[in-house]
Parts: C-alpha cells; sequence; structure tokens
C-alpha cells in the first residue's frame, strides 16, 4: 500500500518529506493542497492533523506529522527500501541530525527576513537595510554549513540533512523573483554552489519541484 503524503506547493517542509520518499524509493500519493482555498483547515484534513498543517503522512492505519519525524519514520518503518536517510555510523547519524537541527533554528530563521520582504510586502514597503541585514545573516550560515560540510554533501553522504537544507536554500532563490537584485547564488561559496547543483541532479529532483515553481 502506498504512503499518501499530504502537502502544499512551495512548502520546504513537505518538500523534505517528498525528497526522503523518492531517496527511499518508497512508493507514495501525493495530494497537494490548497493554503489559499483553507485546504489544511477543511474537517476531512484536521481528522488527521489537528494542528492543520503540511507535511502529513498517511501509512496504513497509522498517521504522522511533523517533518522530522516522518522522515526518521521513513527509515526506521522501511530500512530495506532504498538508501538509508541516516547512513554510516552513530556518529554520521548524528552529525546528519545536528544539521537538520541547526538548519531548523537558525537557517530557517536567518532566510525570513528576505523571506517576508519578498512575499509578505508590496514593492513600496520593502526596506532596503532590511534586506541587505537579512542577506548577510544567510550569507553568514552559508559559511557555517560550508565549514560543516563533510564532503560532496553536508554530512558526508546523501542524507536526511541535505533534504532539510536544499528547500530553504531554493527559497532563498524563489525570494530573487519578488528581488532581482539579491543575488541569490553570488551568496552561495563555492562548495555550496556545487552541492546545490548534486542535489539538482538526483534522478528524481524534477519530479519533486513545487509544481507552482515550474510555472
Amino acid at each position: 500500500m502506498a504512503i499518501t503524503l499530504y502537502s502544499g506547493s512551495g512548502s520546504p517542509y513537505g518538500w523534505r518529506v517528498q525528497l526522503a520518499l523518492e531517496h527511499k524509493a518508497l512508493p507514495y500519493e501525493l495530494k497537494m493542497l490548497s493554503f489559499s482555498a483553507g485546504d489544511t483547515r477543511k474537517p476531512e484534513f484536521v481528522a488527521i492533523n489537528p494542528r492543520h498543517q503540511v507535511p502529513t503522512i498517511v501509512d496504513g492505519d497509522f498517521t504522522l506529522y511533523e517533518s522530522n519525524a516522518i522522515v526518521e519514520y521513513l527509515d526506521d518503518a522501511y530500512p530495506g527500501r532504498g538508501e538509508m536517510l541516516f547512513p554510516g555510523d552513530a556518529k554520521n547519524r548524528a552529525l546528519a541530525r545536528r544539521l537538520i537541527q541547526e538548519i531548523d533554528n537558525h537557517f530557517d530563521k536567518a532566510i525570513d527576513t528576505v523571506v517576508d520582504q519578498a512575499f509578505s510586502k508590496k514593492p513600496e514597503e520593502r526596506d532596503a537595510a532590511k534586506i541587505a541585514e537579512g542577506r548577510a545573516a544567510i550569507v553568514e550560515e552559508y559559511g557555517m554549513f560550508t565549514r560543516a560540510m563533510a564532503g560532496e554533501f553536508l554530512a558526508g553522504k546523501l542524507s536526511a540533512a541535505d533534504y532539510a537544507f536544499y528547500p530553504l536554500v531554493a527559497f532563498v532563490f524563489r525570494s530573487q523573483v519578488r528581488l532581482p537584485d539579491l543575488g541569490a547564488d553570488a551568496m552561495l561559496t563555492p562548495a555550496l554552489r556545487a552541492w546545490k547543483a548534486r542535489i539538482e541532479a538526483l534522478p528524481y529532483f524534477d519530479k519533486t519541484i513545487p509544481p507552482h515553481w515550474k510555472k
């Protein structure tokens, strides 16, 4: 039986779960909910996730939400499928988990200012000083993650850490649609630019791009 993934187009957390499912070569049905239509607040969805947030998965009679819990569940529940999301020994797996914590607790916050200015402000309301401040915060975080890289991928081998990081990096690039002077590519270090290209070259990557980003 296929896993059902409830996500929303452009949700970085839903995107990380979809990448994880593809990495594990697990069959799944993607149900893309509309935020603007209020799909996450409809009774049928609230019945499976009372916090009315994506991503949420349904695997048989088991329902789970919170992206990091879902990704860890996929590795634990299907150890023989595809590649491990937390590969290597205990130290490597701990490194991947630590990086995910840093992504969620630090990098996610670092991009908030730029994303807010891009998507929540009208052009005449945007604050150049805040954009510059947000850009500097992102550049600082990129430096931190570059120094932490253990090889071609964040934790050495391709792992859940890469799938947590990439969608948020992509959101910086998406912000450039509204902020054409942002210089998203120039903000990346050479190592992260090469890492980004490796992620985008994965055979299943194109399948996971948010639908409305393809237009």
